[in-house]
């Protein structure tokens, strides 16, 4: 069985074992930011300094993002940022 398999089961039967599952909470998470800070980032007015992040990502799915930016006419980490920041606004309903 590859590494990666055999650690996913060890985890798996750790929390079969002690039984952690039924100790989580299925309740609704708010957060909350403070009002500036929200307005600046629904405006997207906010200053912004752009951190490099190192990601695993599937070789195809790398191709059909580049893809898909070359039919916005945007570059695909552009692309790639967007989504994320659409996700994330949408988690926390600040749409």
């Amino acid at each position: 069985m590859p590494k990666e398999k055999t650690l996913v089961k060890d985890w798996a039967d750790y929390y079969d074992r002690t039984d952690i599952l039924k100790e989580l909470i299925e309740e609704p998470v708010h957060f909350s930011l403070d009002d500036q800070l929200q307005r600046e980032i629904l405006s997207g007015r906010r200053a912004r300094r752009l951190k490099n992040l190192t990601i695993k990502i599937d070789p195809l799915q790398i191709q059909m993002i580049r893809k898909m930016a070359i039919m916005k006419s945007i570059p695909y980490q552009t692309l790639i940022r967007q989504w994320l920041s659409e996700k994330i606004k949408g988690e926390l309903n600040l749409n």
